[in-house]
């Protein structure tokens, strides 16, 4: 009998999944008998057949077999199940890799979507010549945020790392029957560890403890990962093109952050934080420089005699002070001492601890990165002139590499802070320089020509004489550190302030004032050392976005600012936001728009445009597969220039894995070089597409407002049938879930929005108002409404994308479950009302999905999507059903600890089997 590819791929994950999850199930009945494993084998097949037949007499011995479980015996059921969903994640997450190494064996064409297919591509396109231009031009940064959607604790995420390595192991190194057995016994051990590690964190995160798990990231994947991307991009262009070799690429791409510079609605972000994080980062980069240096010093053991060097080489080795006899006679161990001693010094004066120098006393510190890079490419020169290039070639050109990337601040760190706050601080400094000033009273025109005029001149507002509101002071201890840091570090540690909610030009100019106060902004010469970008997030500010930049570039000293930014002008706009305003369809869609204006405003005035794409990790966050997404953007969005938030447990899914995270960050570059050399890829829609979507989206915003903003109780509804009051509890993150002390949907954050509708199954954020649009949009357009929509599905990547994201959201969706947890809601009426208008709409969505793609099964036409939530539905199941129990015994008795501990639990085991929820 054959195999389709497709069955083999299957066989080898099934193989690790089954692996895992029997070495687990062995685990468990070691520790804690017989009888506990078949209470939990045996609930797991109960809720295959529920899933299966969903039929009441399975249903009735499904619950009972819930309730006769005791409160010991629940959280050890949501613990196994929790813990073979992260185990399941490790198995795919080595499949990926596993799928990559084998098509490389292969010597196959390389896989759409990898860069090495783009690269070829370009090249079998005649597109090659382009590079050069792209590189020039080129930056490709994915950022990190704190946002807490990660639940999971980093000793979880160490014991995961150490079970992948175990099974890596497995698929690279043909064993004899001893190291097999070994393995085996790691893999027992790693689990055994893993089952006996506390799942949840008992004290909330503090913004330092989100900073730690955030530089993990950096330690165990990007360090490294992100300079072999570099060096293996330059092989590729030299393959394809001789003039290529010996070429280095600029720090076109860097990893970004926001964690320690996030202050929106996070009042723990203060002045100390984020110099603290600063300083963290830098010890982290120097330290990682160091530990390189020392391998290196070990590595180029070169004789002077047997090798030689240059002249410019001899000089660095003579001024090392390592006099060691032994070394006397090899210069490049003695110029890469001299490195080391002087980085050393440069890290002991940042800390201001010069017992850690690790240097003689007196060595001279590097002033910048450049000077450190300077030293390290007299190193690379020498060797590379005396014929040994494949010694450059080794560490000592990912060193470089390193150092060009990641400089002394490790991370560029983004400043964010909402609109009203730079208003009243504004306001104040104004209010106290000018008394009678109500800055808060004028309108946008007059704000405009206020703050034009005292940018133009060169007095501070700040008086030593006036006592400020904790506030204004807390704002401008800020900017303050920000200029420590650049004096410090280098510009390039905190090179941009975004303004969330941003609506007006004066929202702008607010925060230029605010630099000009600290000497960030200077009048004199039109000098600005920072990236003022606004965030549009809500449906009116992306429809207002353009013209608010229109109007900004329509300033002479606005345009002056710009100059010294090389005229670039960064603008973020905010999936999350926007979603929970207007809804997923029209979120997607007035993005789209935004952007398609912002290209032409950027044109028109000759300012280059980078977008910051503020994507969460689920699809009604703006998530989904970034390639697919970045290849989806309108014509001339892109530019080589390229920005995206990665988001909660998308980064551990991410760059916990080192491969995995080459893999992701190669696939950002991948979409960039596909969306950015001309011919460009992206498809432009017709003049009847964008009608659609116009008739569409309007349908879909009116659908979802309906329900959502206008419905008498939703918002009773949501807080009694989903688990938002316990998110709000648990210890996932350091800021809070809403921006205001209130239940309002409206100051409710994205975040526990989306993974309160991810939890109960329903993920309405990410497909809620389609099929109402749908079949209106095929009511007024009887004959031919069905045939636009497939052609829009084939033929335009926006589209296709939005459809293919709501399709792997419906894969996880469940109109059963959805329905247990609708039950938790006292008012009967109410209940009953909504959902019934949610499973409707949700029949109507799955309709309209099989029509336009022409599915015949179930959603989500990925076959390894499909694969993935095949092998976790059982027990994703199980904990649903689990965690509604729950939910019931500790809303009837408010003092059940333990019951509040299993839903903790549960949350968390859920988010972890879904992956892409939050």
């Amino acid at each position: 009998m054959m195999h389709s590819p497709n069955d083999v791929e299957d066989e080898f994950l099934s193989r690790d999944i089954r692996r895992l999850k029997n070495i687990l199930s062995d685990v468990i009945q070691s520790l804690h008998g017989n009888d506990v494993f078949n209470r939990i084998e045996n609930i797991r097949q109960l809720s295959i057949r529920f899933r299966r037949d969903q039929d009441e007499p399975t249903r009735l011995e499904f619950e009972a077999a819930l309730h006769a479980l005791s409160e010991e015996e629940t959280k050890q059921l949501i613990r196994s199940f929790s813990y073979f969903s992260l185990l399941a994640n490790i198995a795919e997450d080595q499949h990926h890799i596993r799928l990559a190494h084998s098509h490389l064996i292969a010597g196959s064409a390389a896989r759409e979507g990898s860069l090495a297919h783009a690269v070829d591509s370009a090249f079998r396109a005649g597109r090659g010549d382009a590079f050069k231009d792209f590189f020039e031009q080129a930056f490709i940064s994915p950022v990190l945020t704190a946002h807490p959607t990660e639940v999971q604790r980093k000793s979880i995420l160490n014991c995961q790392t150490a079970i992948a390595r175990l099974l890596n192991e497995r698929d690279r190194i043909r064993m004899t029957q001893a190291e097999a057995a070994r393995n085996e016994e790691g893999l027992m051990r790693g689990i055994a560890t893993l089952w006996q590690t506390r799942l949840l964190r008992t004290e909330k995160l503090s913004v330092m403890d989100e900073v730690e798990n955030g530089l993990s990231f950096f330690d165990n994947t990007i360090l490294t990962e992100l300079p072999n991307l570099y060096a293996s991009l330059e092989d590729m262009l030299a393959g394809h093109d001789a003039g290529w070799t010996g070429t280095e690429l600029p720090a076109f791409m860097k990893v970004g952050s926001w964690i320690g510079g996030d202050r929106d609605g996070n009042p723990f972000v203060t002045a100390d934080v984020l110099r603290s994080t600063l300083q963290k980062q830098s010890e982290r980069a120097l330290g990682f420089y160091l530990a390189e240096l020392h391998k290196l010093a070990s590595q180029l053991s070169l004789a002077q005699a047997l090798s030689g060097c240059t002249e410019e080489l001899r000089q660095l080795a003579d001024r090392s002070e390592d006099q060691s006899p032994h070394r006397l006679d090899e210069p490049y161990r003695r110029a890469i001492y001299g490195i080391h001693a002087r980085l050393a010094a440069t890290k002991a004066g940042f800390s201001k601890v010069a017992e850690e120098s690790g240097g003689p006393s007196g060595t001279e510190p590097y002033g910048s990165a450049d000077q450190l890079q300077s030293d390290l490419d007299v190193v690379h020169r020498s060797l590379m002139s005396s014929g040994s290039s494949m010694l450059a070639r080794g560490r000592l050109r990912h060193l470089r590499h390193a150092v060009k990337i990641f400089g002394f601040s490790l991370a560029p760190i983004d400043l964010r802070q909402n609109a009203e706050v730079h208003e009243r601080v504004v306001g104040e400094l104004l209010l106290h320089a000018a008394p009678g000033i109500a800055y808060d009273q004028l309108g946008e025109s007059e704000r405009v020509a206020l703050l034009l005029k005292e940018l133009e001149s060169s007095r501070p507002l700040l008086s030593p004489f006036v006592t400020y509101s904790v506030e204004t002071m807390s704002e401008l201890d800020i900017f303050r550190v920000v200029k420590e840091a650049h004096r410090k570090y280098g510009r390039e540690a905190v090179p941009n302030y975004i303004i969330s909610k941003a609506s007006s030009v004066s929202d702008l100019l607010e925060v230029a004032l605010l630099l000009k106060e600290s000497g960030l902004l200077r009048p004199h010469d039109a000098t600005l050392d920072v990236n003022i970008i606004p965030l549009f997030e809500t449906i009116d500010d992306l429809r207002q976005g353009p013209a608010v930049m229109a109007r900004a570039f329509s300033m002479p000293l606005y345009m002056r600012l710009l100059e010294s930014r090389n005229r670039m002008q960064e603008i973020m706009v905010g999936y999350s936001d926007s979603n929970k305003d207007g809804g997923f369809l029209t979120s997607g869609w007035e993005l789209y728009k935004a952007e398609v204006g912002l290209v032409q405003v950027f044109k028109e005035h000759g300012v280059k445009l980078r977008l910051f794409h503020g994507r969460g990790g689920s699809v009604g966050r703006g998530g989904g597969p970034s390639y697919e997404a970045i290849l989806a953007q309108p014509a001339g969005a892109v530019q080589a220039r390229i920005r995206v938030t990665e988001q909660g447990e998308v980064i551990t899914a991410k760059y916990a894995n080192p491969e995995v995270g080459r893999q992701n960050l190669e696939l950002l570059v991948a979409a960039t070089i596909e969306t950015s050399l001309p011919p460009q890829r992206q498809t432009e829609p017709g003049a009847d597409h964008l009608a659609a979507m116009e008739q569409l989206s309007a349908e879909a915003l009116s659908a979802y407002r309906s329900l959502v903003y206008q419905t008498e109780g939703f918002e009773t509804y949501f807080w009694e049938s989903t688990v938002i009051s316990e998110i709000a509890a648990l210890n996932i993150g350091s800021r809070p879930a809403s921006r205001k002390p209130s239940t309002s949907i409206e100051d409710l954050r994205a975040i526990p929005w989306v993974l309160s509708w991810a939890q109960c199954r329903l993920m309405l954020p990410g497909w809620y108002g389609f099929g109402s649009a749908v079949r209106c949009f095929l009511e007024a357009h009887p004959s031919d409404g069905m045939k636009i929509l497939n052609q829009m599905y084939a033929e335009w990547p926006f589209f296709s994308s939005l459809v293919s994201n709501m399709d792997m959201v419906l894969a996880k969706s469940d109109m059963v479950i959805a329905g247990r947890y609708a039950a938790l809601v006292q008012d009967v009426a109410l209940r009953d009302s909504i959902f019934r208008r949610i499973c409707s709409e949700h029949q109507l969505t799955l309709d309209a999905l099989k029509a336009i793609t022409g599915q015949t099964g179930g959603p989500e036409k990925n076959p390894l999507q499909q694969r993935s939530v095949r092998h976790r539905l059982p027990y994703i199941d199980a904990l649903n059903h689990v965690q509604v129990e729950l939910l019931r015994r500790f809303r009837e008795r408010r003092q059940d600890k333990s019951a509040r501990i299993g839903i903790h639990l549960s949350i968390n085991g859920i988010a972890a089997g879904l992956r892409n929820s939050g």
